[in-house]
């Protein structure tokens, strides 16, 4: 009589999901790749100069949600995608400063900005599209970032290596300008441009774990 074979039961394994970057900001790649993400980069293309909003959370909001949908409209619908698009500026005495875009305008801002502190807000737009449904999440990270007082010459020579020229703030966290950071209130990663925990909550409630997300290097 031959034994009685029972087959062990199957896990059943999760579609991937094909996960897309709508931002060309190299520091928001490497904080994803680094906590276990591999997402595709597609740029939306966004004219950021054309959007106003009434204040600066009302502003990362907008672009964040504008750049996720633009990429998202020209993808195959029929695939399981998660988009994610932000945008990040610094609120400084109630008004949103973003990428200074010269030499010039980023002294100024340095100099305006040395020995005082402003909140670096981030909007976070999510598209989950799984199961032949589609969900969509906006939220805002905010984090204060107290800067050091800068001498005139830490000043120039800081805008001199052309970093602060192409971020929002004129300043980065993650790079040359780590050391003119004195202190921040909130979480680090929404300072680099996109809110891992933030957007953890956002996944979470679209239905997405984050370990699924998880790719092997």
């Amino acid at each position: 009589m031959q034994p009685i074979h029972t087959p062990r039961p199957v896990t059943p394994v999760s579609r991937a999901i094909r996960l897309i970057l709508a931002s060309h900001s190299p520091a928001r790649l490497a904080t994803l790749q680094a906590a276990g993400l591999q997402p595709d980069v597609i740029v939306a293309g966004v004219d950021e100069s054309s959007f106003h909003a009434p204040t600066p959370t009302d502003l990362v909001a907008l672009l964040a949600r504008h750049k996720a949908e633009a990429v998202f409209a020209g993808l195959d619908q029929k695939d399981d995608v998660i988009v994610i698009g932000c945008d990040s500026v610094l609120d400084f005495d109630g008004e949103p400063q973003g990428k200074p875009g010269s030499a010039q305008a980023a002294v100024a801002l340095l100099r305006r900005t040395r020995g005082r502190s402003g909140t670096l807000v981030t909007g976070h737009h999510l598209i989950v599209a799984t199961d032949q449904q589609v969900r969509r999440d906006t939220r805002v990270g905010s984090s204060v970032v107290h800067m050091a007082d800068m001498t005139d010459a830490e000043v120039e020579a800081y805008v001199a290596t052309g970093e602060p020229v192409n971020v929002a703030g004129g300043f980065t966290i993650d790079g040359l300008g780590g050391p003119f950071i004195s202190a921040i209130e909130g979480d680090y990663h929404n300072v680099v441009g996109i809110s891992l925990p933030l957007l953890r909550l956002m996944l979470m409630d679209c239905g997405v774990s984050w370990p699924r997300l998880w790719r092997s290097s």
